[in-house]
């Protein structure tokens, strides 16, 4: 029983236990390749990028407390994680080599708040082909013998790559395929060419460009191929392989006529082919010597053992030979050269001039100017010779001082030639531009060393000819007189050049055209003056042009063109058209004077008006300028004016002056009667307010009339020409048709418009329209019926009114004319018009006449 309750206390003690124990919290083991749990045998590519989510730590508790993830490094190496505490997140925070750590041990950690399990992981860093092939014991540096034999191994290079698996594996290649050089893709040994040969004399040195490239992988989700290149110098060993070679070929000597025995006449210079380690070499002459000539076996210098008036022969062929010395003083390679030497003359003469009389260095000549193009200076008699022999008596010819002008034959000579010299511009041959041509014969040798040469004068004196026309220093000549100038005045005098000499540069001068026979000009010096008998008038001419023209003694000659002004003289005074005039002024419209002066310029023409005498002297003013009158401002009604004159008269005299702005000045002065009326008064007579109205324009009253009139007959043919087509169109006899009209005389076919003088003109003129008659025969039946009817023919003209100069104007009518109706009864003191009307009419007309004389109309 006892035993029993010992029991029952220890199981109770054990489920208090039980009740107060806390579980620690475990990882999740997944396997391998999950990238959740406890990152067992966890693996990561080098080239992950730095933030990447690699991991996800995850746990649980048995309870089912919240855990908390924790990662820790040694402190010796570095913190490439990072873990959200809550969530378990792995991040890599910094760049991963597998290169340089292939393995990362790092402490894990889940934790419940009271309990705390670590685990310690290795994290396997995985290759990616991030590294380049790298060349090892660089630089590379070979040498090879010349006459290595094709096919033969020369050196290998080697590269490392340290990637795993295709990126790390290097093969090799050339760069330059044409290279007489290969290399083996897999170990890198560099081989001669089959069929390739080395040559130290052509290229001592070659560069070989090696690339060595990794098999290729994946960085960063991509394909890769890393490369890297390096340069082999392949230095090339001489080797004596090379006979002699001689240098500055081909050989020539020269031996002179003062040459001594024993001197030298050239060397030749050889040299071993193996340029890297040559051998000595020996000289010999083998033949063609004849033991005129010796050569130095160790310089080369051959020289002439004999003077030259020994030697046989002019041309020596001699043989070289040369021998190169082996290194144990055997002979080895040998090579032969020839060598030409001349006997020649010695170059010890210049070219030389000869005239007829022996040698001369100065030739003169005269000719013309402008010789023809191409010809020979035939007054010239040149030889030149060089006395030296072959080559050395080549020399040039040419000409300084004269190029383009005269060109020389022949331009090379041998020995000896006679110099032909030839114009080639006749325009540069000018007596005005030089008298003296001068230029220098120069001859130089062409192949000798001493280029001897030797020079002549020549002087050619030109003679002038008739090769120019007299100038004019002006195409024209502006002059001005006054036209009061007296007869034989100077007027201009004209200048013309001829730059020939003697008989041809003389000029005569004369004048020809229009108003050239007012003037003269003296034939020597080219003054032009009036004639003694001429009277100049510039109202009358004001300009003459004319041409001169200048003139050598063959004919040869210029023109220019004079122009001349005559100055405008105050010599006419102004006039009024009539001594006296009357004007007819309306209150408040002015009046107006006009005075003509005869002057052709300004101011001589310009005329200012004034009143010299008015009684009384405050009535009227007057425009300087115009000639218009008027009443003064104050006076504004005809009482005005009756209240001035005493004897309530309208009717004033005036004397008014027109004077020029002439110096001198000229006046004229005139008596000038005005009637003064008002317009009340006109308005009671309309032909009277008519003839106001255009007493100024006396052309518009006389329009006016014209316009009527031709608008009856234009009336009077469309009337005509209507009845003629209605006539033949009817085809009838028409009845006789009478006009029955009254007149006093045969009606003419003109309008003559006729102003009466002063009080004998009539107020008015009255026109009636005649209508010629039809033929009282006409018979639609005839011919002639067919034919429209034909305008009469026109009257002869009337007689001019002597007393007039007015012109009539005739109009032309079909079957009728307008003609003035003439009055058989008495005047009609009211149709004759009052005083004011007749000097209204008066006026009108000289307007008129002055108008007609000036201007024409139809």
């Amino acid at each position: 029983m006892r035993r029993g309750w010992w029991a029952a206390l220890a199981l109770g003690l054990l489920r208090l236990c039980l009740v107060q124990a806390n579980f620690a919290p475990h990882f999740f083991d997944n396997g391998v390749g999950s990238t959740n749990g406890n990152m067992a045998l966890f693996s990561l590519p080098e080239d992950t990028p730095v933030g990447s989510h690699v991991y996800t730590l995850n746990g649980t508790d048995p309870e089912g407390d919240p855990i908390s993830y924790h990662i820790s490094f040694d402190p010796s190496t570095r913190s490439v994680f990072s873990v959200d505490p809550t969530f378990g997140n792995i991040t890599l925070v910094e760049e991963l080599d597998r290169e340089r750590e292939d393995e990362i041990e790092a402490i894990i950690s889940i934790s419940d708040g009271l309990n705390l399990v670590t685990e310690k992981v290795v994290i396997l860093v995985t290759d990616a082909n991030d590294e380049a092939p790298r060349f090892i014991q660089e630089p590379y540096i070979v040498l090879v013998p010349e006459d290595i034999p094709a096919g033969s191994s020369i050196f290998k290079v080697h590269a490392v790559d340290r990637d795993t698996g295709s990126g790390g594996s290097v093969t090799y290649f050339l760069q330059n395929l044409h290279s007489p050089f290969a290399v083996d893709r897999h170990s890198g040994v560099l081989r001669l060419q089959s069929g390739a040969t080395l040559d130290y004399e052509r290229s001592r040195t070659h560069y070989i460009t090696v690339v060595a490239k990794d098999g290729g992988g994946r960085l960063h989700g991509a394909d890769v191929v890393f490369s890297a290149t390096t340069t082999v110098t392949v230095n090339v060993e001489d080797v004596q392989d090379m006979a002699p070679v001689f240098v500055g070929t081909p050989y020539y000597g020269y031996v002179y006529e003062d040459t001594l025995p024993g001197s030298e006449v050239l060397k030749v210079v050889a040299m071993d082919g193996d340029r890297g380690k040559p051998n000595p070499i020996l000289y010999s002459l083998v033949n063609g010597s004849d033991g005129a000539f010796e050569i130095n076996e160790t310089s080369g210098d051959i020289s002439v053992m004999q003077s030259p008036a020994q030697l046989q022969r002019e041309v020596y062929e001699l043989h070289v030979q040369v021998t190169e010395i082996s290194p144990v003083g055997s002979p080895a390679a040998q090579a032969i050269v020839p060598v030409t030497i001349r006997i020649v003359d010695l170059n010890n003469h210049p070219p030389t001039f000869y005239g007829e009389s022996g040698p001369q260095n100065r030739f003169e000549l005269s000719m013309n100017e402008h010789p023809p193009q191409g010809e020979i200076l035939r007054g010239l008699k040149i030889t030149v010779n060089d006395s030296d022999q072959g080559a050395n008596a080549k020399f040039n010819l040419q000409l300084v001082g004269a190029r383009g002008i005269f060109r020389v034959v022949p331009q090379t000579v041998l020995n000896e030639a006679q110099v032909t010299i030839i114009v080639e511009n006749s325009a540069a041959i000018d007596f005005e531009k030089s008298k003296v041509l001068t230029f220098k014969l120069l001859a130089v040798e062409v192949n000798t060393p001493e280029k001897f040469s030797s020079t002549a004068d020549v002087v050619i004196q030109l003679l002038d000819t008739n090769d120019n026309i007299p100038k004019f220093n002006s195409h024209y000549y502006v002059a001005r007189i006054p036209e009061n100038a007296p007869g034989g005045s100077s007027v201009v005098a004209v200048t013309a050049v001829d730059p020939d000499t003697g008989q041809w540069g003389e000029v005569k001068y004369s004048i020809y055209g229009t108003g050239a026979d007012l003037f003269l000009i003296h034939p020597s010096t080219g003054l032009i003056y009036t004639q003694p008998w001429a009277s100049l008038d510039a109202e009358a001419t004001a300009r003459y042009n004319f041409f001169v023209k200048a003139e050598d003694m063959e004919g040869k000659y210029s023109i220019a063109e004079v122009y001349i002004t005559l100055s405008d003289v105050n010599d006419h005074c102004p006039q009024f058209g009539n001594s006296i005039q009357k004007k007819t002024m309306v209150l408040g419209t002015p009046v107006k004077i006009e005075a003509i002066d005869e002057d052709a310029e300004e101011p001589n023409n310009l005329v200012d008006y004034s009143i010299t005498h008015a009684e009384p002297a405050n009535v009227f003013d007057i425009d300087a300028h115009t000639g218009e009158i008027w009443l003064k401002n104050s006076i504004r009604s005809l009482d005005a004016l009756h209240n001035i004159t005493p004897g309530r008269d309208c009717i004033w005299s005036l004397e008014v002056q027109a004077k020029d702005r002439g110096s001198p000045s000229f006046s004229t002065t005139a008596l000038l009667k005005i009637d003064i009326t008002d317009a009340e008064t006109l308005s009671r007579s309309p032909m009277a307010a008519f003839l106001i109205q255009t007493k100024d324009n006396p052309m518009k009253a006389v329009g006016l009339l014209a316009g009527t009139m031709a608008t009856v007959v234009a009336i009077t043919v469309l009337i005509s020409t209507a009845t003629f087509w209605r006539n033949k169109k009817s085809n009838k006899v028409l009845p006789v048709r009478r006009v029955v009209r009254k007149r006093s005389a045969p009606a003419p076919r003109t309008i003559r418009i006729e102003w009466l003088k002063s009080k004998s003109a009539k107020a008015a003129t009255k026109f009636v329209l005649k209508e010629k008659p039809p033929n009282e025969n006409c018979n639609n039946n005839s011919p002639e019926s067919s034919l429209p009817p034909r305008a009469p023919a026109l009257p002869p003209p009337p007689s001019m009114a002597p007393s007039t100069g007015a012109a009539h104007w005739t109009v032309p009518t079909v079957s009728g004319s307008l003609t003035p109706q003439q009055s058989q009864l008495p005047p009609n003191p009211k149709t004759m018009g009052s005083p004011v009307q007749s000097t209204l009419i008066s006026e009108l007309k000289q307007k008129f006449e002055k108008s007609m004389h000036s201007k024409a109309y139809f």
